[in-house]
């Protein structure tokens, strides 16, 4: 296990260095992202409309923050990460068409995600559930909010952070997938008992 500390932009042979169970902290540019920003972000790269930001090279977290407005200036209130296999459906491609290099959320992704962290080089940044006030530490201010329309969560927050992390590196860029490894271990194990038990899955 090793600990890297990266910032945005990052390119994809910084990412290349990293492996699962590694850990990463990120500094720079991040923007937060949940189903409807991945999907409209995607329509936009589809009609050949530009992004309010330029993703490549940068960290997305998959959050929908509480966030509270004095005068012109947002801040952060809590920032817990949302269940990441919401956005399975949209990650391969979001990854292939923006090269954005970390995605941050909790509970892993599937096969897809996996296939396409280690063809265009991301990994997956696993942040800890219920950790939402210690996320909110490390993002040191809101540079902007974009697609507000969607609401307060779904929006796209362009942040500013610091070391944002720790985060486990549980999807690498070599097709390593410690969610995956996890549940293919059960199954062995689950199978294992049945058969010392007499019994039929």
């Amino acid at each position: 296990m090793a600990v890297y500390k990266l910032k945005t932009p990052i390119s994809e042979e910084e990412i290349r260095k990293l492996n699962v169970n590694d850990v990463l902290y990120v500094s720079g540019t991040m923007v937060t992202a949940r189903d409807q920003a991945h999907r409209r972000a995607l329509e936009y790269f589809k009609q050949e409309k530009p992004l309010p930001i330029n993703l490549e090279g940068l960290a997305v977290f998959h959050c929908g923050p509480i966030m509270k407005k004095e005068g012109e200036k947002w801040f952060v209130v809590a920032a817990g990460p949302t269940t990441s296999t919401r956005m399975d459906i949209f990650e391969d491609e979001f990854i292939k068409s923006f090269k954005v290099r970390v995605i941050i959320g909790k509970g892993g992704m599937g096969n897809r995600t996996t296939e396409a962290m280690a063809k265009y080089g991301a990994v997956y940044g696993a942040f800890t559930g219920g950790a939402a006030i210690l996320a909110a530490k490390a993002i040191k201010s809101v540079k902007s909010v974009e697609w507000l329309d969607l609401g307060m969560p779904e929006a796209m927050w362009i942040l500013e952070v610091e070391e944002f992390g720790p985060l486990t590196v549980a999807i690498d860029s070599h097709g390593n997938n410690l969610f995956e490894d996890v549940k293919r271990k059960v199954e062995e194990n689950r199978q294992k008992i049945y058969q010392k038990f007499g019994l039929s899955p």
